[in-house]
């Protein structure tokens, strides 16, 4: 059970309360006066007021601080009440600004000098007392300065740690986001080019229509799958779970991995039915890498393959893939020469493709190269290092 600080303050009023009577007890003993009932309601108005000392730190300890005054001008014992005015000190030093719990301190030791002119009690000093008016404030100041300080530092890290916290949030979303777009970006390219090729020659070839339709039926259950499975990764204790009796898996298919490179072929089968023809050539020695650098090359193949069914469809593509000892190189050719007989308004799209690719390829420490041949069509040119880690962004966006 935590205690609440305004609990733990009062706790600490009572058992200073408390000491206060018990060492009163002993006042005889050194040679002063017997408390009584005057001098035990002053030891109540000296130490019961720090149940609040976080609430009005500089109001408790001049009110304790005045009230110790009146206390040793009776005649009483000063050390018994001087535990209140020593943790008042100490907290407005710990809460409240440099000079004002200077100040307090100070203040406290002119009372402690006050009381020894008054009377030092056997075998007390002049020298004594000032010593302790000197180091007793200072001691409860400093030990204060040190708490507020510590305190700081703990709302500074506080503040950084949830400020990472929002950053790392923010990256997740848009790494979140870049997915959505990618995956339906390029089936809804699909499905979008599949419809008017089949409400085009829905009355005139009808074979070619149901094509249209079939194909359209694969994409977009392919696209739903992927939609399921990015948004599973989301779900933590989805992906925790078992089977009601504790021992078998969760449901099946729900923690398939993200596509990689072994799909470019189904990627290149479905844009061929699109009715873009593509060339898909693999070298090299053939392999399996990171999952984030197989993830990053599918993407941005798959993105430069929407970008041909959304601006040049019915042109040739051409799918290299280059598997080197240290680099992995995909380059997205295109002729330029299609035509598309679907309407503008079908494959708008937001312009954040290009984007994308540029952000991928960063992320894991590659380069890509876009932009039109002057023999007619386009390029893009990913280069990815094959044992490439995730670079952090620097605050200027740049990889770290």
């Amino acid at each position: 059970m935590r205690i609440r600080p305004s609990s733990m303050d009062a706790l600490t009023a009572l058992a200073q309360t408390g000491v206060a009577v018990l060492l009163g007890r002993e006042a005889v003993v050194q040679g002063w006066p017997p408390l009584d009932l005057a001098a035990y309601l002053l030891v109540g108005l000296v130490t019961v007021p720090v149940a609040v000392r976080t609430r009005a730190p500089v109001a408790v300890c001049l009110f304790t601080q005045l009230m110790w005054v009146v206390y040793i001008t009776a005649g009483y014992w000063p050390v018994v009440t001087c535990f209140g005015p020593m943790l008042a000190v100490y907290t407005v030093a710990a809460l409240c600004p440099v000079r004002t719990s200077a100040a307090c301190a100070a203040l406290m030791g002119a009372v402690w000098v006050y009381a020894g002119l008054l009377g030092n009690g056997p075998g007390g000093s002049l020298a004594t007392v000032l010593a302790q008016a000197v180091v007793f404030p200072a001691v409860l100041w400093r030990f204060g300065l040190m708490a507020r300080r510590s305190a700081e530092l703990a709302r500074q890290l506080r503040r950084e740690r949830d400020e990472r916290a929002r950053r790392h949030v923010a990256e997740e979303r848009a790494r979140i986001a870049r997915e959505l777009h990618d995956i339906v970006a390029h089936h809804m390219s699909v499905i979008s080019i599949q419809a008017g090729l089949g409400g085009y020659v829905f009355d005139s070839a009808p074979h070619t229509a149901r094509t249209a339709l079939s194909t359209i039926q694969d994409t977009s259950a392919e696209a739903l799958d992927e939609l399921r499975r990015m948004l599973s990764l989301l779900r933590d204790t989805d992906r925790d779970r078992v089977d009601d009796d504790g021992t078998g898996p969760a449901a099946p298919g729900r923690d398939a991995p993200m596509p990689g490179l072994s799909r470019l072929a189904e990627m290149a089968e479905r844009v061929r039915a699109a009715g873009v023809a593509v060339d898909l050539r693999i070298t090299g020695d053939a392999r399996e890498l990171a999952p984030g650098v197989e993830l990053c090359a599918y993407r941005v193949t798959q993105e430069a393959l929407t970008n041909v069914l959304k601006h040049a469809p019915g042109a040739r593509v051409s799918v290299a893939l280059d598997y080197r000892p240290a680099h992995l190189s995909v380059t997205v050719t295109d002729d330029g020469a299609g035509a598309d007989p679907v309407p503008a308004k079908l494959v708008r799209g937001s312009g954040n493709g290009l984007i994308g690719m540029r952000e991928r390829a960063k992320l894991y420490g590659g380069t890509i190269s876009t932009g039109p041949r002057s023999e007619g069509g386009y390029t893009v040119c990913l280069t990815l290092p094959t044992s490439a880690r995730t670079v952090a962004p620097r605050e200027d966006g740049g990889p770290a």
